[in-house]
């Protein structure tokens, strides 16, 4: 398929597109009819057959992956799928895409597509073991001696057996700094026709499979960076589907904007000391890094209107002259060095041009972008951003190929806000298959004091115990920060008589493993588990969510937001987000037609405040009460014979 040119045929008609998803929905272990999903993948057809964009909202259990993936397969385009987490990218590859190739009468290549460092560097491998004309070691380049020797052996045996060089494909996940030994970011890469190794690169390899497949599946901060870059990173393809696209305006922000830390001056001295000879070091970078870390600790956790305080410009004009003198001097290294000192090198090059790049748009902030710091004491970040991405989508996406935005949960106006031209796009909800009157129960405590009230904390717990004993254990309870999850951890965990686990006790893959093996167990998470957690059965039945999840009002980039919203700040900023957080954390509970349960907002301003129906609506239609025995006794309900949430089982 690399050799000539596919030109696609003609859009999948619609009674093609019906005929192909029963066919591959029927070939499904307990297929059953799907109507949204049916709905659905029209739409995409239709979206691509009249080249105008689709934003679906496809509620859980909808069956949205094959519901895109059936038409624009079939239609022949050229499609990057986008997407937000690495569960659905995961399903995707090992799952959805090898499925279709089996059953659609229309053959077609896939593949997977990841950032630059995800790849093992054969050139940094290779160094490791070089040696001059002598015969002497050269020498690490600043970075492999910080790398355990064992795992560097291990991931050089590695080497030469993968097919793929990702490093997700390891049996074993390196640390950091090994991994950082055998492999180069996209801001030091001098590109596969300047390398030496460039010819047996896997991250070159991996995008020519990208080149040559119909469908390319990529996260959604490549996708991200490919828009800010010009479109050079992916290949050029003709739809994208964004998977998660609640997600995309955030995520196009960070792509798109500028990130300075004190450790990337810190890791250039190191990578420097491990190139230039000592009697032509560029002297002070480390030293610039210190200027710039001391000039941000004041301003940590502030947003920086105007020009830049005058230490902290000061510091970034001092930190680009040395930069430009380590610029200055890999460019002098000379070319018939040994040939693994001269690719490292170019690699030096790379890394100081993109910092000094960085480094001039800090110089030159304009009113359309926000500067503000963040981060530890011990390591301010110092962030630059788009205050608004919808320029950049509309020239880079919307004005260039169709797009479908799809999630279980799309903000109220979200074309709008990304800038989507109204007169093409449509907007849909196909509803979910579930019967979440039957399934769920929705209880708001409105009898607890509001969350800003001293006695809001001792309230909960007590309430948390109730509904846990009720259910006895089962419970994903979700809080808006860790403060509050460590305060409930202590005042429930010795009050209840089952295991009570916290996202601080170990990562996320092994504790959602402890949770879902023991009924009886709880697992207390804050804002990494509102999102992409998939329990389904008996193990969960029950999900508190603390309070509305509102974005923080001192958070820089949405203050700028809000200011440039002025009246409307709170309907169009602060309540989409905080409705679409709480309908993912609430979509926890029901993951399968046999799943039942309760979801309990301890915030009483879901029953009482004048916004409480713009939160409601964004939820599944559950049955909702404001009676906490009402909401016990579902529980018990379902603890006792894991029967539908029915008013009957709620009465026993």
């Amino acid at each position: 398929m690399a050799d000539v040119e596919v030109i696609p045929g003609p859009p999948a008609r619609p009674d093609r597109v019906a005929t192909a998803l029963d066919r591959v929905t029927g070939a499904l272990a307990g297929s059953e009819q799907r109507p949204g999903q049916a709905k659905m993948a029209q739409a995409v057809a239709d979206a691509i057959r009249s080249r105008t964009h689709l934003a679906v909202q496809a509620g859980t259990g909808t069956g949205k992956t094959l519901a895109y993936l059936v038409p624009a397969i079939l239609a022949g385009r050229s499609t990057v799928v986008a997407t937000a987490t690495k569960a659905l990218q995961d399903q995707l590859a090992g799952k959805d895409l090898p499925f279709l190739q089996e059953q659609l009468d229309v053959p077609f290549e896939w593949a997977v597509l990841k950032g630059r460092s995800n790849y093992l560097c054969m050139q940094r491998l290779s160094e490791l073991t070089a040696k001059d004309a002598g015969g002497q070691q050269l020498g690490f380049d600043g970075v492999a001696e910080r790398a355990p020797a064992d795992e560097l052996l291990r991931l050089a045996d590695w080497a030469s057996t993968t097919v793929t060089g990702d490093r997700a494909t390891l049996d074993e996940e390196p640390s950091d700094a090994a991994w950082a030994a055998v492999s180069v970011s996209a801001r030091e890469c001098p590109g596969a026709s300047r390398c030496p190794s460039g010819s047996t690169c896997f991250a070159e390899l991996a995008r020519q499979r990208a080149q040559a497949a119909d469908v390319v599946v990529v996260n959604m901060h490549l996708y991200g960076l490919d828009l800010a870059s010009g479109g050079v990173i992916l290949p050029e393809h003709d739809l994208v589907i964004i998977d998660e696209a609640h997600q995309l305006e955030d995520i196009v922000s960070a792509t798109s904007g500028v990130e300075l830390t004190a450790g990337r001056f810190t890791d250039l001295a190191r990578r420097t000391r491990g190139v230039i000879a000592d009697d032509r070091l560029p002297s002070g970078v480390d030293d610039a890094g210190r200027l710039l870390l001391e000039a941000l600790r004041p301003h940590r956790d502030r947003r920086l209107k105007g020009a830049l305080p005058n230490d902290l410009a000061g510091a970034i004009t001092v930190a680009r002259g040395r930069v430009e003198q380590v610029l200055a001097a890999a460019r002098a290294v000379p070319s018939d060095v040994p040939q693994e000192s001269r690719s490292r090198a170019l690699r030096l090059q790379q890394s100081a041009a993109a910092l000094i790049d960085d480094l001039g748009v800090v110089e030159q902030i304009t009113s359309s972008q926000v500067v503000w710091v963040e981060g530890a004491d011990a390591h301010p970040v110092l962030r630059v951003a788009p205050l608004d991405v919808a320029g950049l989508l509309h020239d880079a996406l919307w004005t260039r190929r169709t797009a479908v935005l799809t999630s279980a949960t799309l903000p109220a106006r979200l074309p709008r806000r990304l800038g989507v031209p109204p007169d093409s796009v449509t907007e849909l909800d196909v509803g979910s298959p579930f019967d979440y009157p039957e399934q769920a129960v929705l209880y708001c405590a409105a009898h607890l004091p509001d969350p800003r009230n001293a006695r809001y904390l001792e309230a909960l717990a007590d309430e948390m115990v109730g509904l846990i004993d009720a259910v006895g254990g089962r419970t994903l309870a979700l809080f808006t920060s860790f403060r509050v999850l460590d305060e409930m951890h202590r005042a429930v965990s010795s009050r209840v008589d089952v295991p009570v686990l916290t996202q601080r006790g170990m990562p996320k893959a092994r504790l959602l493993e402890a949770f879902t093996g023991d009924e009886a167990t709880c697992l207390f998470a804050t804002m990494g588990f509102w999102q992409g957690v998939d329990v389904p059965g008996r193990a969960l039945s029950l999900v508190i969510i603390d309070r509305i999840p509102f974005p923080r009002p001192d958070e820089p980039l949405l203050q700028a937001r809000r200011e440039l919203a002025g009246a409307d700040a709170f309907s169009r900023i602060d309540l989409p987000r905080a409705a679409t957080l709480l309908a993912q954390g609430a979509g926890r509970l029901i993951r399968t037609a046999t799943d039942t349960g309760v979801v309990a907002v301890l915030d009483p301003r879901l029953a009482s405040a004048g916004y409480r129906w713009d939160m409601v609506r964004a939820l599944p239609p559950m049955r909702r009460t404001k009676d906490p025995e009402e909401a016990r006794a579902a529980l018990r309900a379902i603890r006792d014979a894991g029967g539908a949430v029915t008013e009957a089982g709620a009465a026993r």
